[in-house]
């Protein structure tokens, strides 16, 4: 099982950035695709996750209306569009796969991403 983030960086505040995670290994299309984030001295928070088929999403009420979760199944890949970047968004972005079925849960290794002037 992999799941490889990319697309972080320095962004300056009211910008955009869109992550990306690929994932092999395991059905991607039967997974529940999540995105979380780790700011220094934090716990890890969850930012906004899909369901298997794309058709539930949920988000954490700080980035509702700035970003947008979503996948495509044939490429087997979850991204996270992010607009109207903060320096409160600045963090560690993780990837995570859970099973709705089974107890199966698998991370990325994070991508920063750094909201600064």
């Amino acid at each position: 099982v992999q799941l490889v983030e990319s697309g972080g960086g320095l962004v300056q505040p009211g910008g955009s950035l869109r992550l990306s995670c690929a994932a092999s290994g395991f059905t991607f299309s039967s997974y529940v695709m999540s995105w979380y984030r780790q700011a220094p001295g934090k716990e890890r928070e969850l930012v906004a996750a899909i369901t298997g088929g794309g058709g539930g999403t949920n988000y954490a009420d700080s980035v509702k209306g700035r970003f947008t979760i979503s996948r495509d199944n044939a490429k087997n890949t979850v991204y996270l569009q992010m607009s109207s970047l903060k320096p409160e968004d600045t963090a560690v972005y993780y990837c995570k796969a859970a099973s709705p079925f089974t107890r199966a849960a698998y991370w990325g290794q994070g991508t920063q991403v750094t909201v600064s002037s």
